[in-house]
Parts: C-alpha cells; sequence; structure tokens
C-alpha cells in the first residue's frame, strides 16, 4: 500500500506529468513498443529515482510493459508530493514523502523492496546497499537492475570486486545517450535554473568555483561561463585540469579558491570538497551548494559546529553566521541542489536517460537465464538506437556510411 502524504495533491501531480510526457518522445515510442510486447509480464520492478514528474513517466511506461511497479525517491528533499500522489493515483505503489528524516527514508526504501522485485532502478545505490544488508530477504526473486549515476557505479564496481553484488547491475550513467546529454546538458542548466530561482542573485561578474571537472562540472562550468561569471575549477586529476585549463577556465586548488569565490558548487561524487579550513578563508555572503549525488561534499556539520548563529534566509537557503561576523549561506542542506531546490534536468534531456533505463530492463529481462553477478555496460545496440529516436523525434537528419565506406573502416 502506498506511503504518500496526501492523496489531494494528485492533481496538481498530473498535470505535471502530462506536461513533461509531451516532451519525451523517444520515452513515448519504447512506451508504445512496451504496451505491444509486454516484455515485463509478471515481474515486479522496484524503482529509487528522484521522485519528480520524469520518473513518474518512467514508471508508467514500465507498468505498460506489464510490469508491477513500485516507486521511490533517492533523496529525501527531492520528492515532489504531489507527483507522488498523481503516480499512486495510476496505480503504481508509490513510497515517498518530502522531507522525511534520514530513518523515515530508509524505511521508505524499505517498503519498496518489500515487493521482492524482479528488477530494480537505483540512483545512487541505496537499493542495493540495503539488498547487500537489511534487506537480503528480498533478493530471492531479483534478476538485475540498472544503477543511474556516476556514485552509484563507483560503489556497484566496489561491491563486485568485493564479491558482494546481489545480481547484475547495468551501468546506465556509462552509456553514451545518458552521460554525454544527462550530465553535461543537464546538470549544466537545471543546477543554475535552482541556483537562480532559489537566490535571485545575478550570475554574471561573480567568480564561480566548481569543484570537480567531469561531465557534470563541465556543463555546470559552461553554462556559468555563458553567463558572465568568472569560472574557477577545482580537480585532483591532472588531465581533467588540463581539459579545463583548454576550455578557458581558471585551475586552484581549493584552499585558493576558497579564498576569492562568490558562489561553489560541488560536483565530485567524493566527500569533505570543502571543508572546515575553506569556511575560515571565504568571503562574507558566499553562497555553497552541492551538485554530486550525496550530500557529504560540503562538511554541513562542521559548518553547524562552527557557526555562532544559523537562520532561514530564504527558502532552501540557510545562513550560518561564524564568530567574526561573517555569514555563509548554503543551499538545500547541501543536498543534490537541482533538485533540493529546483525541478531537476528538463524532460528532453531525461527523455533519453530513461529511454536507456527502460531498454536496459528489458534487455536484463530478456537475458535473465545467462547473467552474472557482474556491473555491466549497456550494449551499444541500445544507445544506437536511442540516438537515432532522438535525431527522429527533434527532425535532424544525418549521413550514413555507404557499404564501400564500411569496409574501408573495417580494415578491408
Amino acid at each position: 500500500m502506498s506511503n504518500i502524504k496526501d492523496a489531494s495533491l494528485a492533481p496538481s501531480g498530473l498535470k505535471k506529468i502530462e506536461w513533461v510526457r509531451s516532451f519525451m518522445p523517444a520515452l513515448g515510442e519504447i512506451e508504445k513498443k512496451f504496451e505491444a510486447e509486454k516484455p515485463f509480464k509478471g515481474m515486479k520492478i522496484a524503482v529509487s529515482v528522484h521522485l519528480e514528474a520524469k520518473t513518474a513517466n518512467l514508471g508508467l511506461v514500465l507498468q505498460k510493459g506489464g510490469a508491477e511497479v513500485f516507486l521511490t525517491g533517492c533523496n529525501p528533499l527531492s520528492t515532489q508530493d504531489d507527483v507522488a500522489a498523481a503516480v499512486a493515483s495510476l496505480g503504481i505503489e508509490t513510497f515517498g514523502r518530502y522531507g522525511v528524516t534520514e530513518e523515515e527514508y530508509e524505511e521508505l526504501l524499505v517498503q519498496t523492496l518489500a515487493c521482492h522485485p524482479d528488477l530494480i532502478v537505483d540512483d545512487g545505490g541505496d537499493l542495493i546497499s540495503l539488498l547487500c544488508g537489511r534487506c537480503a530477504e528480498y533478493t530471492d526473486r531479483l534478476i538485475g537492475g540498472c544503477e543511474e549515476t556516476t556514485t552509484g557505479i563507483h560503489r556497484l564496481h566496489a561491491r563486485e570486486k568485493a564479491g558482494s553484488l546481489p545480481c547484475a547491475m547495468m551501468a546506465v550513467n556509462d552509456a553514451k545517450a545518458k552521460h554525454y546529454y544527462d550530465n553535461k546538458y543537464g546538470t549544466g542548466q537545471s543546477v543554475w535554473t535552482a541556483i537562480m530561482e532559489t537566490t535571485n542573485l545575478i550570475v554574471a561578474g561573480k567568480t564561480v568555483v566548481v569543484a570537480g571537472y567531469g561531465w557534470c562540472g563541465k556543463g555546470t562550468a559552461m553554462r556559468a561561463k555563458g553567463m558572465g561569471a568568472n569560472v574557477v575549477v577545482t580537480e585532483i586529476d591532472p588531465f581533467k585540469a588540463l581539459d579545463a585549463t583548454m576550455d578557458g577556465f581558471t585551475i586552484l586548488p581549493m584552499d585558493e579558491a576558497a579564498k576569492i569565490g562568490d558562489l561553489f558548487i560541488t560536483v565530485t561524487g567524493c566527500r569533505d570538497v570543502i571543508t572546515e579550513k575553506h569556511f575560515a578563508v571565504m568571503k562574507d555572503q558566499a553562497v555553497l551548494c552541492n551538485a554530486g549525488h550525496f550530500d557529504c561534499e560540503v562538511d554541513i556539520a562542521a559548518l553547524k559546529r562552527i557557526c555562532t548563529k544559523q537562520e532561514e534566509r530564504r527558502k532552501n537557503i540557510v545562513g550560518y553566521t561564524l564568530s567574526d561576523g561573517r555569514t555563509l549561506n548554503v543551499l538545500g542542506e547541501g543536498r543534490l541542489v537541482n533538485l533540493a531546490c529546483g525541478p531537476g534536468h528538463p524532460a528532453e534531456i531525461m527523455d533519453m536517460s530513461f529511454a536507456v533505463q527502460a531498454l536496459s530492463l528489458e534487455w536484463l529481462a530478456a537475458h535473465r537465464d545467462s547473467l552474472e553477478k557482474r556491473v555491466l555496460n549497456v550494449p551499444d545496440s541500445i544507445d544506437e538506437e536511442i540516438g537515432w529516436m532522438k535525431l527522429k523525434a527533434m527532425g535532424l537528419e544525418i549521413d550514413r556510411l555507404t557499404p564501400e565506406q564500411e569496409a574501408y573502416l573495417a580494415g578491408f
């Protein structure tokens, strides 16, 4: 039975779902295919992704494919209560409420897994962590699953190396149709949408510090530059640092960047990126936020410990005043800013990401008898199918190789 805040919120959520479905054509084509072929007939699928309208659409597509879908969030601050109510009203068991405690959040995940899923969709690795521990009894039907994000894939590889992976897991984030677009263009836009809406401050002329120059960092820095910011990138990888330099950005260690930044965005997937020593040298009224999956990149606990005053200054902004009178402003409690403070990635971007999820789940279901407990790459055929599907939906045409060109490239 669903666990949501208020069923009466469903009409608002249904409008949100209807809107994004108009801009997710690739997933729409997959929905037609699934409805005809029913690749998940008799299966249960547990989905833990940010519980908002685009995720609801994925759940509906899987449902049309014959699955019994159980939907939850993957972050206490990214669930939209009206969307949770809406998707529950459409026959999907939904376990999600905004603003829950860490303990309540875990209980919602456990309630989702209690269905004994055949397949899972994870975002950050929380479902897998539970299935390897507290919820091990729910793995009896488990065939495999998909992981949405970089952080989650790091965790999967560690589990595979340790021999504790409970099933085959598809590294969806590593697919071309996912990370080239979702991580770069999705994060690049949604992070700034959330920051600007939350702060109502100008970007042009500010010094923006972007920690991490992976695909998410690239998109975040690119959009900051486009809006007139002076962009500083911090990195631990020499080649990513060189890449950022050649893209026209300043490279500094965080110890130095902390002194000059007006706005800080962590996008590393690691912990303790901005810590107490950095707070000590930051400008008064500096703004800090995180665009990595977990809320451990900015050391909020240290900031709470050393501050003399803590107050909510605007919705989703907490100001921490230090003993010398400086105030540092944190967005969204240091959680994933584009979803804690905004609506997340654009629908057209998630169309591609969730198309990868849907087709990867179909592939896992079709190969259930031959799967090993390993981290798998998304088959090239799925990437190619989504690429052509998206081009067609956008009304774009490109060249194709002639037989002679194919032979030439094959070395014949």
